[in-house]
């Protein structure tokens, strides 16, 4: 009867241990992450933070390391001041303004990777966020090159991969400011689905 009790009682601290335990996500990206335009509160990264509380009781903490008008190059400095806090996953969601500017795209991928590897160095999970830009821009090559660059950084990196970060949103009048480029706040609670969808396994 002891054994038992002991055994049922191990088993009660296994599961409170496993229900407080606290993950951390890093959401590195550009304006889209950060919330142009919108509250903090109103921002994808808050929103996914209040859908695990309410949909899987449980409680994650989110650091939202999105700075408008970020591009892949700047992001590395500022990951590696946010490594500081220990981030468990690292949401990788960074590229559009590379592509909206019409950057050189193989040092685009060049500065992905090398966010990637120090993320991981520091034993945190990194997930990829794809963005896809219209081909009027700069022509359809440039904008199928965009596309597949972050193709080649998931295969290469075995990454788990969200194609398209605003997926349901972008082109949507209802869901975008008057800029037809920022999500409104309804636009972020699509984000905020999509994303949450792709992060329960990992929560």
């Amino acid at each position: 009867m002891k054994k038992i009790i002991f055994i049922l009682c191990i088993i009660t601290l296994q599961i409170l241990t496993a229900n407080s335990s606290t993950k951390t996500i890093l959401f590195l990206g550009d304006s889209l992450t950060e919330g142009l335009g919108v509250s903090k509160n109103q921002a994808y990264p808050n929103l996914v933070q209040e859908l695990a509380k309410n949909e899987l009781n449980k409680n994650i903490k989110v650091i939202n390391g999105g700075v408008s008008s970020s591009t892949t190059s700047d992001a590395l400095s500022r990951l590696k001041w946010y490594l500081k806090r220990k981030p468990d996953i690292v949401f990788v969601a960074l590229g559009a303004n590379d592509g909206l500017r019409g950057l050189n795209l193989t040092q685009s991928q060049k500065n992905l990777e090398e966010i990637i590897t120090h993320a991981q160095k520091a034993n945190a999970k990194v997930l990829l966020a794809g963005m896809l830009i219209p081909p009027p821009n700069y022509g359809p090559a440039y904008s199928k090159e965009f596309e597949q660059m972050y193709l080649k950084i998931k295969e290469k990196y075995n990454l788990r991969f969200m194609p398209f970060l605003l997926k349901d949103v972008a082109g949507v009048q209802e869901l975008n400011q008057a800029d037809g480029i920022h999500p409104n706040p309804k636009g972020h609670k699509i984000m905020a689905k999509e994303v949450f969808k792709f992060l329960k396994e990992e929560l």
